[in-house]
């Protein structure tokens, strides 16, 4: 019986394998796996098992019974439903004690652009019959180094999110909740609806660059017409614009405002306060 954490290449899979072996979790009762298994040398280095893992063709053998199985959600928009379902029925057919998901905010309840597929999963898991534990995941604090660089650069904070609230946390966070609960009883068939503690405005995150660059960034809203026009002008392509687009309409309407504390109680401790991610990038 082991553990195994999928995309542990990734920046959230690796952190959750970190905060297994932080819990005192044996690095031989844990199998880290990626889609390049040379890529988690140093893991293997330290005793954890490493394997090579296709979501589209999950190997034989690195799924066991009695395994607890972390199943990072993958990152291929449009693909991930049927990416998602391969593991699932390879979980299935191994006998796994428990699969572990990270999903998406209210994910089978919303209108969140980015929740349909995660619904999609979280229904195939369901109708697997596995025992199962969501982690309804909310936006990661670090999803916004892109725009602290550009308000480096130009002293200027641009969205269209309105005066919608943003109730991110550190990836560290997350990753620690998924670890606790890999490595606790108690967590059947249970629904976790994780966030961070504090609910940001556009203009707080402007006066958190402020205060980390020591120099005066605002917030410019915008119009949804204008950010995709200036997402176009960026260079950013027309899906990957109107998406951005999308979910700041999504922030405006307060779908990732809703602070719940499950994430805090899950880790214990505050979250990570948005402050203090920042720092690390300035």
């Amino acid at each position: 019986m082991a553990t195994v954490v999928t995309g542990a290449t990734g920046r959230l899979g690796r952190r959750i394998v970190e905060g297994l072996l932080s819990r005192g979790v044996a690095a031989t009762e844990i199998v880290a796996t990626g889609r390049s298994a040379e890529k988690l040398a140093d893991l293997a280095a330290r005793g954890v098992r490493v394997a090579s893992f296709d979501y589209s063709a999950v190997p034989d053998g690195v799924l066991s019974a009695g395994d607890v199985v972390v199943l990072v959600s993958g990152n291929e928009v449009g693909q991930r439903v049927a990416q998602h379902g391969s593991v699932v029925d390879a979980a299935t057919r191994a006998g796994v004690h428990r699969l572990i998901y990270t999903s998406a905010p209210a994910a089978d309840d919303t209108t969140l652009v980015l929740a349909p597929e995660h619904a999609a999963t979280e229904q195939l898991v369901r109708d697997s019959g596995l025992t199962y534990t969501f982690l309804r995941n909310a936006w990661y604090s670090e999803n916004y180094q892109p725009t602290f660089e550009q308000a480096a650069q130009t002293g200027v904070v641009l969205a269209s999110a309105a005066q919608g609230r943003v109730a991110s946390a550190a990836i560290a966070d997350y990753a620690e909740a998924a670890a606790a609960v890999a490595s606790t009883s108690g967590h059947d068939n249970a629904v976790y609806e994780l966030s961070g503690d504090v609910a940001w405005t556009f203009d707080d995150l402007a006066q958190i660059f402020s205060e980390v660059l020591g120099r005066e960034v605002a917030y410019r809203p915008l119009t949804p017409e204008q950010h995709h026009e200036t997402l176009l002008q960026a260079g950013l392509d027309e899906g990957t614009a109107g998406f951005v687009v999308a979910l700041d309409q999504n922030i405006a309407e307060g779908l990732l405002g809703v602070t719940t504390g499950d994430l805090t109680k899950l880790i214990g401790r505050p979250t990570t306060p948005m402050v203090e991610t920042v720092r690390a990038w300035g």
